[in-house]
């Protein structure tokens, strides 16, 4: 029997957020900016379920996009889909005055370089960059994967719609474009739709490959697969929470790395797990109906995704993925087998959930890039003293409007409390103590947008 659970309609979707958990937040020592931009309540607005499910049918309609499918066909095959997602983000481009790079990112598997690629096969990322206008090296990415398969992961010709999987997340990235491109921003923009993640995470390994070889400064990095579904095989349903998968410490941290943690913690700090936070809050601030549960994991058990890659670069990357999932949808030939529907299509999606994680990341990505860069070198002192004292490299940006200190509880998930400190490069929390609490720091703008919080390190 189905179980459902505060399943809410897509006239909810449309009401404006109520009071966000931020502002609810012990602060003092002034205001500061307001905690919420206007402009991205109707960035939030702007997410269309009925243009995602478009998306998600006219890739599913390509047959196969399994990453070793047909290329030369217009119609069917991996290659018709890479070319139609390509005009897509021209379409956008166009509509914004040009205000999309929009490129093929791709290299050459050589066959047998894993088990997956029997044969030399050109994996290609089709990606479209909106340039910064002040920090234009400053980069927030959205990912999804448009490849797809059957039960068979060798199998390329048999129809294997892929709906859910990833059709569900390129279409977030699609629809991102569409809603951001409307805007300026301050940082740079990148909508990028991979292939080869059933293969082996190739596509994601590519792009990590070009970010690092053309230095771009990542903020954050949110890859959305598996984003459509708000039933799962458990027999829940609930289309009110998403997961944020989010890894620790990377596995090739340096020894003097390791140590910090070791004696003074910040496992729970790293820039992954701050990118979960942010993108937590931003729900709580401007999604109705949505939360988000944060999971200190690299992805599910067992399992991976295209944010790996960017991860162990040392980029701060997430995962948002459906609360349950149903895997008689996942990687399953087309077929009913005991009376049961098998076969990741269309119309098993809730696309007023997808909406609402797409929302999420379009709200994430303009508050990423509308705010100035990390505060950097941040230090923290006050053992043996009832007071704890934070310093920082001031942060160069035009709008900068100041600075904001948090603090909580080791035993709490998410920031519980925060102090406005104003446009300074010090500041003194009295009376709080040091080994009581964990700390960080994040720069504001005018508007409110806040960058990524800093854990700060041990200073003298």
């Amino acid at each position: 029997m189905l179980r459902c659970i505060r399943t809410v309609p897509l006239a909810a979707f449309a009401l404006a957020a109520s009071a966000s958990a931020l502002n609810a937040q012990a602060s003092t020592g002034g205001s500061g900016p307001g905690a919420e931009n206007p402009r991205i309540h109707e960035i939030v607005r702007q997410v269309s379920p009925a243009r995602l499910e478009a998306d998600v049918r006219r890739l599913a309609a390509f047959g196969t996009r399994h990453t070793t499918s047909d290329t030369v066909s217009a119609t069917r095959g991996i290659g018709a889909a890479r070319r139609w997602i390509f005009a897509e983000f021209q379409r956008i481009s166009r509509e914004c005055g040009g205000c999309l790079d929009v490129q093929y990112v791709s290299e050459v598997i050589p066959g047998g370089q894993n088990q997956r690629i029997p044969r030399d096969t050109r994996v290609v990322n089709v990606v479209a960059i909106q340039r910064g206008q002040t920090d234009p090296d400053r980069h927030v990415l959205i990912l999804g994967h448009y490849d797809s398969r059957v039960t068979d992961v060798m199998n390329d010709t048999s129809d294997a719609p892929g709906a859910n999987d990833d059709a569900s997340g390129t279409a977030a990235v699609i629809e991102a474009a569409r809603v951001l491109s409307k805007h300026r921003f301050d940082g740079t923009l990148v909508y990028a739709a991979l292939a080869g993640e059933e293969q082996g995470l190739n596509g994601a390994q590519i792009l990590t490959r070009h970010a690092q070889a053309n230095n771009w400064r990542i903020a954050g990095v949110l890859n959305n697969d598996i984003i459509g579904n708000s039933r799962g095989i458990n027999g829940a349903a609930d289309n009110t929470v998403v997961r944020i998968l989010s890894p620790g410490i990377p596995p090739e941290a340096p020894a003097a790395v390791l140590r910090q943690y070791l004696y003074s913690g910040g496992e729970l700090d790293v820039p992954t797990r701050q990118l979960a936070r942010y993108v937590d809050r931003i729900a709580d601030r401007y999604v109705p109906n949505l939360d988000a549960q944060i999971i200190y994991r690299l992805d599910r058990f067992g399992r991976g995704g295209d944010h790996t890659p960017f991860f162990l670069a040392g980029f701060p990357a997430v995962r948002l993925t459906e609360l349950y999932e149903d895997y008689t949808r996942q990687h399953q030939d087309l077929r009913v087998e005991n009376g049961i529907e098998y076969g990741d299509v269309p119309d098993a999606m809730d696309f007023v959930y997808n909406a609402k994680v797409t929302a999420l990341n379009t709200a994430s990505m303009a508050s990423l890039a509308w705010a100035p860069a990390a505060p950097d070198s941040v230090t923290i002192r006050g053992a043996v003293t009832p007071h704890t004292v934070l310093r920082w490299k001031a942060v160069d940006a035009p709008d900068l409007a100041g600075y904001r200190v948090y603090w909580r509880l080791p035993t709490d998930a998410n920031w519980t409390h925060s102090r406005w400190v104003g446009n300074v490069a010090e500041a003194t929390l009295e009376n709080i103590v040091i080994d009581n609490w964990f700390f960080a720091v994040a720069a504001v703008d005018r508007d409110g947008n806040e960058s990524l919080t800093v854990f700060p390190v041990p200073g003298r």
